[in-house]
C-alpha cells in the first residue's frame, strides 16, 4: 500500500509498504481522510519530538521510519480474533493514544498522562497517512450515519479543544481569550462558546486567520502587532482581564501576554506543545493567584465530541481549507501550512 513515512525533519517519503495484518484484538481500517496536525508539522520542521528514533517506543515497539497521521477516520474492513463490539463495514474514527493500562494514571482513567504515553502515527503503528491502518479495537469509536468522513477526521483535534475547555475553570457567562488561531485555537473558540462563554477575544497576527477567527465565532479579534494586547483585553473586560485564557501559539511572549491578560485568580490554560523552553516570570502567577493549567490530548470524551460535531454544536468542518492526495502531502500539505496562513486544516485522502 501507499503510505507517508517520517524519516527525519524535512524528510517525509511517500512509498509503497506492505499492508498491515490484523492480529488478535485489532481492527483494520480503510482510511477515508486524515488531517495534518500541528504536531505533525512540528515533527516535519524540527522533529523528532514524539517520534522514537534511537530506541523503539515501549508500547508500539516501533521507531523511525514511522507511518504518520493520527487525525483520521475510515471503514472497518477486517477484524481480529476476540473483536466483538465492531464489525466489518462499521464507520469509525480513531482515538490514537497508546497507554500502558497499568500505571496509576491509567488505572484512574487518566490514560492521557500515562508514563508511557504515545500516539499512533507519531510513536509508531500504522497511522492515517496510509491507505490502511491497523489499531487495537479500544482505539476505535463508531460514528453516526449523518456524520461525514471529513467531520469524523476532525474528531481528534476537536477533542483536544473540548478537553482543554473542560479542564479549565470556565463557567457559563465567563470571558475568554484565545492566543493563537490555528486549528486548535479556532476549535477552542467554538468549544468555549458551546460551554457558555459570554465574550471571546482572539489574538492573531495573520490577517487570514483573523478573518477565520471572526467567522468561527470570536467576538473581538486583536492584532498584537498593532495593539497592546493586555490593555485591549482589559478595556473589553472592565479593566479586569478575562476569566480564562487559552495559550495555543507555543510562543514565549504570547504565553506571558496571556498570563497578564487574565484577571487575578483567573485561569491560564496551556495547550501548546513547545519546541523551545518557556521563560515565565512566576510572580505574575504567584502575586495574583492565577492558576496555570496544562493539558495534553484528551481522555474519555470521544463519544461526546462525536455528538457535538454531529449535531452541529461545533462546526469543525468550517476549518477545512483543502483536500489533497498522499502524493501531495509534502508540497501541498506540510509546506503549504508552513508558508501559507490562509491554510487552516488540510485533509489527506489516501485514495485520491
Amino acid at each position: 500500500m501507499k503510505a507517508a513515512r517520517w524519516y527525519n525533519a524535512k524528510d517525509i517519503r511517500v512509498e509503497e509498504i506492505p499492508e498491515p495484518k490484523v492480529a488478535k484484538g485489532q481492527v483494520k481500517i480503510k482510511v477515508a481522510y486524515c488531517g495534518i496536525c500541528g504536531s505533525d508539522l512540528h515533527e516535519y520542521l524540527v522533529g523528532p519530538i514524539f517520534i522514537p528514533v534511537s530506541e523503539p517506543h515501549p508500547l508500539s515497539k516501533d521507531k523511525a521510519p514511522i507511518v504518520m497521521g493520527h487525525e483520521y477516520a475510515g471503514e472497518v474492513v477486517e477484524i481480529g480474533e476476540d473483536v466483538t463490539n465492531v464489525k466489518v463495514g462499521d464507520r469509525v474514527c480513531v482515538e490514537p493514544i497508546y497507554s500502558c493500562g497499568e500505571c496509576v494514571s491509567c488505572k484512574k482513567g487518566h490514560y492521557n498522562v500515562c508514563g508511557k504515553l504515545g500516539f499512533i502515527g507519531l510513536s509508531g503503528g500504522y497511522g492515517g497517512y496510509g491507505e490502511y491502518s491497523v489499531v487495537p479495537v479500544n482505539m476505535v469509536h463508531k460514528i453516526p450515519e449523518q456524520m461525514s468522513w471529513e467531520q469524523a477526521a476532525l474528531v481528534e483535534p476537536t477533542a483536544v479543544a473540548v478537553h482543554a475547555v473542560r479542564q479549565s475553570t470556565l463557567k457559563i457567562g465567563d470571558t475568554v481569550a484565545v492566543f493563537g488561531t490555528g486549528p486548535i485555537g479556532l476549535l477552542v473558540i467554538q468549544a468555549a462558546r458551546a460551554a457558555g462563554a459570554s465574550k471571546i477575544i482572539a489574538t492573531e497576527v495573520s490577517p487570514e486567520r483573523q478573518e477565520f477567527a471572526k467567522k468561527i465565532g470570536a467576538d473581538i479579534v486583536i492584532n498584537p502587532l498593532e495593539n497592546d494586547v493586555v490593555n485591549e483585553i482589559k478595556r473589553h473586560t472592565d479593566g479586569l482581564g478575562v476569566d480564562v485564557s487559552f495559550e495555543v501559539a507555543g510562543v514565549n511572549s504570547t504565553l506571558n501576554t496571556a498570563i497578564q491578560s487574565t484577571k487575578r485568580e483567573g485561569n491560564v490554560v496551556n495547550i501548546s506543545i513547545w519546541e523551545n523552553t518557556a521563560n515565565i516570570p512566576l510572580n505574575n502567577l504567584i502575586l495574583t493567584e492565577r492558576q496555570m493549567t496544562s493539558i495534553i490530548a484528551y481522555r474519555n470524551i470521544f463519544p461526546n465530541v462525536i455528538q457535538l460535531i454531529a449535531n452541529g454544536q461545533i462546526k469543525a468542518l468550517d476549518l477545512v481549507t483543502k483536500i489533497i492526495s498522499l502524493d501531495e502531502i509534502v508540497s501541498e500539505g506540510f509546506e503549504a501550512l508552513t508558508k501559507n496562513k490562509n491554510q487552516i486544516k488540510i485533509l489527506v485522502n489516501p485514495f485520491l
